[in-house]
């Protein structure tokens, strides 16, 4: 019988400005429990977690919502790739998807190449999804093809990202990479 690797991690922040706590299962089924006080942004880490089918358990609180914000994205992406391991994985992989008036393609890259550019309308959010990207290592861009609803459209947002990324952290038996495994040494 083949050894189950578990990818899943727990991470803890605290500054002057916020506390944090999450616990990331990338082999989940979608299931979250989000205890944030800024209601629509504890619904988009729902819907990121239920659409990712990552298990997601997160408690933070912060001295405003930017902060919040903010530190919960680094707090995530940093989560995200102490989860993630070392085993090779797809790690490139898109996702368009409709919501109402908004169609939005998330398009990701598991790199550790940290990169992103993102259609949004918020600048919260905006700023979200670059830390995010920065703090997990991963290329990210969203784009928004339509919509006039910034709801939609931040929602629409978090649901391509979410599947973009389950698609991308789909176990493969050799590394996607014509370079092969860098090695890094240092003195």
């Amino acid at each position: 019988m083949e050894e189950t690797k578990m990818r899943a991690a727990s991470l803890k922040r605290k500054t002057k400005e916020t506390d944090i706590s999450i616990k990331i299962d990338l082999d989940g089924t979608g299931a979250s429990a989000v205890c944030v006080d800024d209601q629509f942004f504890k619904h988009m880490l729902e819907t990121f977690s239920r659409y990712s089918s990552f298990d997601l358990n997160i408690t933070a609180t912060g001295d405003n919502t930017h902060h919040l914000i903010e530190d919960v994205a680094i707090a995530l992406g940093r989560a995200f790739k102490s989860a993630l391991g070392e085993e090779p994985v797809e790690r490139v992989s898109f996702f368009t998807l409709p919501m109402d008036d908004a169609l939005v393609m998330a398009s990701v890259d598991i790199v550790d190449r940290p990169w992103c550019d993102a259609d949004c309308p918020d600048d919260l959010y905006l700023h979200f999804f670059r830390s995010f990207s920065m703090a997990s290592g991963i290329t990210l861009h969203i784009l928004v093809y339509r919509g006039f609803d910034d709801h939609h459209i931040i929602e629409a947002s978090f649901k391509a990202l979410g599947k973009a990324l389950k698609n991308a952290v789909v176990v493969r038996k050799d590394l996607l990479s014509t370079k092969s495994k860098v090695i890094m040494e240092s003195d």
